[in-house]
Parts: C-alpha cells; sequence; structure tokens
C-alpha cells in the first residue's frame, strides 16, 4: 500500500529519550593525542524514539514525540530541531533543571560510528501527566526502553485502547523486564538482546524472553519478538520457532539511526494495515536507504524513495 491509496496519514506516538546529536564525517577516526579535519558537520535531534518519529514523518506518517527534556540550552535546541521535522512534540514534559543527553558521534569512510555522549540529568523519574490524552487518537505507539517509567504507562493504555505497541529494546535489561509483558511488538538491537540475555546465539536469546515474557504476563505466548542484526538477517520466532529475512545488502555511509529509521518505518506499516512481513520489509528497505546517507537521522528518505527502491 503506498501513501496515495491511504484513507488518511496514520498517527504515530513515539515515546522515550530525547539526545542532542552532533555527527562529524571523518576519513577515519582519530588516534589518541591525534588531530582529525572533520569534512562535514550536523547538528540534529537524535535519540530512539526521537529518531523513529522523525523517521515516521519523512515517510509520510503523522509523527508525535513524548519523552522528559530539561530545561537547559540542549533541550531548547533539541526542540526546535524537532519541530522543524515535522514532529508534534505535544507529549514532551520539561523537567525543570534537567537537561538532555549530548552525543558527538564521529562516521568514518566505512560507514561505522564512534560515539561519546554526555548523560542527561534529572530525567529519569519523569512520568508523563496525561497518557489517556497522549494514546486517544493515536493508531499505534512506538517506544523505547530508555526511560522505563516514562514509557511504561503510556504503552498500557496503547494495550487498553486495543492498538499495537511496539518496544524498542535497545538498551540491556534483563529477562524479566516489566516491559516485555506489555509490548505487543518487541524488536531488539543483537547488542541489546545478547547483553539482555547473556546469550550470543540471537535465537536462542529470543526463546529466552519469549518464555520470561509469557510467564511474567501470564498468558500462553509472548508478542511478536524480532532482533536486527546490522547487515545480518533479521530473526523472529513464529510459532516458537525462528525465522529469518535478509535485509537488503548498500554500501554503506553511515549507519547512525538505522536501527530507529527501522522501528519508526515498522511501526507506520503496522499502523497502515501492512502484515509482519510486509512491515519488516519496508522497515529494512527504509533502514537500508538510510545507511547510504551520512547524517543520522537526517538520512531517512522519503515515503517515494522507498517505494520507489521496493520496486526494483
Amino acid at each position: 500500500m503506498t501513501l496515495d491509496n491511504a484513507k488518511r496519514r496514520p498517527v504515530v506516538l513515539c515515546a522515550g529519550i530525547a539526545v542532542e546529536d552532533f555527527i562529524f564525517k571523518v576519513e577515519r577516526f582519530p588516534q589518541p593525542g591525534e588531530k582529525a579535519q572533520a569534512s562535514a558537520l550536523i547538528a540534529t535531534a537524535g535519540g530512539c524514539a526521537a529518531n523513529a518519529a522523525m523517521a515516521v514523518a519523512r515517510l509520510g506518517g503523522v509523527a508525535r514525540f513524548a519523552g522528559p527534556v530539561g530545561t537547559d540550552e540542549a533541550s531548547g535546541r533539541f526542540l526546535d530541531s524537532l519541530g522543524r521535522t515535522g514532529v508534534d512534540a505535544r507529549g514532551v514534559e520539561r523537567v525543570e533543571g534537567g537537561s538532555i543527553s549530548v552525543s558527538g558521534i564521529f562516521i568514518d569512510a566505512t560507514g561505522e560510528k564512534l560515539l561519546a555522549t554526555r548523560r542527561g540529568e534529572l530525567l529519569a523519574q519523569a512520568r508523563p501527566r496525561d497518557v489517556a490524552a497522549l494514546v486517544a487518537d493515536v493508531d499505534i505507539v512506538m517506544a523505547d526502553n530508555r526511560f522505563p517509567y516514562f514509557v511504561q504507562p503510556i504503552l498500557q493504555a496503547a494495550v487498553q485502547r486495543g492498538i499495537p505497541a511496539v518496544l524498542d529494546g535497545d538498551q540491556a535489561t534483563t529477562p524479566d523486564d516489566p516491559l516485555f509483558a506489555i509490548a505487543s511488538h518487541i524488536i531488539f538491537s543483537s547488542e541489546a538482546l545478547r547483553a539482555t540475555t547473556g546469550s550470543d546465539d540471537l535465537a536462542a536469546a529470543l526463546k529466552v524472553i519469549a518464555k520470561t515474557a509469557a510467564k511474567t504476563a501470564a498468558k500462553d505466548a509472548p508478542g511478536f519478538l524480532a532482533v536486527t542484526n546490522g547487515p545480518e538477517a533479521i530473526l523472529w520466532l513464529e510459532d516458537g520457532e525462528p525465522q529469518r529475512m535478509d535485509v537488503f545488502p548498500v554500501e554503506a555511509v553511515d549507519t547512525l539511526g538505522a536501527g530507529d529509521t527501522f522501528h519508526g518505518a515498522f511501526a507506520l506499516a503496522l499502523a497502515e494495515g501492512r502484515d509482519l512481513l510486509a512491515g519488516m520489509r519496508f522497515a529494512a528497505a527504509a533502514a537500508a536507504l538510510k545507511c547510504t546517507r551520512f547524517g543520522g537521522i537526517s538520512g531517512t528518505p522519503t515515503r517515494a524513495e522507498v517505494d520507489a527502491f521496493l520496486a526494483l
């Protein structure tokens, strides 16, 4: 389904972390004590959920962001940057005296990244003020797990409304994390899944999460579980057994934001009525195209570009 055929633009609420990113393009990473010349610099809003929201907006959905930010200058710049991308930030909670994280990111000629982050302050205990209003007219919720206390009531409200609640398992946690028992769809990064389960076998790791989540939620089967693994195949469980989908091979220029693009695109695809396989393929195409462009999430493709790529 293309956007032209849709009766309305789906509304996707992305909840979680806000970051200000400064992205430098270098030929190679500097060695200790060495200076490196950057050929490009981009300053942009970042963070898993914020990146996913910007991807949704680029792909033609109605994007909203909810998350805690501070009253520092970085938070102000983040909100200005987010607004310029067309993302509605009505769900932001400003914490007096708080600050968001700020990242300095180097991207080398192979597309790999080197990252240093100054962590935000005073945001961990923030809560959304009016959860019912946040989810009242949205079609799907996508949340990262960086601020679990903030996103948990939002995911619960989505489930209570009967709409999908997609969780980005980006941060290592424990197999009995309560968010896993709430979300209808969980997609991990390979690094976070390995660290969460202690297993290097991604298929086995997914089974660990499935067993624990089902037990915690007191239900017969967990929701949809999957893991992305960079240029390697996407793995997911179907009737308890691992399945795989190859991703699109591209020459990577910048992998920053590819996983967030995948999550945003997947949520949008589900909101448009695509099935799981079609949603993953659409998301994989969007993430692949993002990797071919420098600039982190600013390199996310448009809907027309993804449709054209899939038609090849």
